[in-house]
């Protein structure tokens, strides 16, 4: 029970680190060179990280929920972090998703640096929701493991 917990635990940390990375170091740079983020263009392909990583967090967390049920403390900690990441997911998938995949395929000299940087500057208010999403994972595994 406490790997499922600590695996779902690192995936969320990864996560955070992913949302770190791309607010210092790629999202000050690609509203003025958009080809950063077009991989058509050769620029990087965020999917290929935030696919991978999120399916591997939501199935470890619905298995570590599964896995640890019987136990309410590590449970509840376990559904805070279900209903921050739910509601990060939604919002991205109703709005900063399909918004980064217009910017993604764009032609040239199309996307307006202003739009970019607001997107840019509302991408930022998912990291509190991840911040939740990781801090409960790591509330879950330090009760898991006292109780372990």
């Amino acid at each position: 029970m406490l790997i499922i917990v600590a695996v779902a635990a690192a995936l969320a940390c990864a996560s955070v680190g992913g949302g770190l990375y791309e607010f210092s170091v790629v999202d000050p740079f690609w509203p003025k060179r958009p080809d950063l983020v077009q991989p058509a263009r050769g620029g990087i392909s965020r999917k290929r990280f935030w696919i991978a990583i999120h399916v591997a967090f939501e199935v470890t967390l619905i298995a570590a929920l599964v896995w640890t049920w019987s136990q309410p403390a590590v449970r509840t900690a376990l559904l805070v972090a279900l209903a921050s990441h739910a509601v990060m997911r939604l919002w991205s998938a109703f709005d900063f998703i399909p918004k980064a995949l217009a910017f993604e395929k764009a032609p040239p000299g199309t996307i307006s640096e202003a739009a970019a940087r607001a997107w840019t500057v509302r991408s930022r208010l998912r990291l509190p929701l991840d911040l939740v999403t990781c801090g409960a994972l790591l509330w879950a595994l330090v009760v898991a493991a006292r109780a372990g």
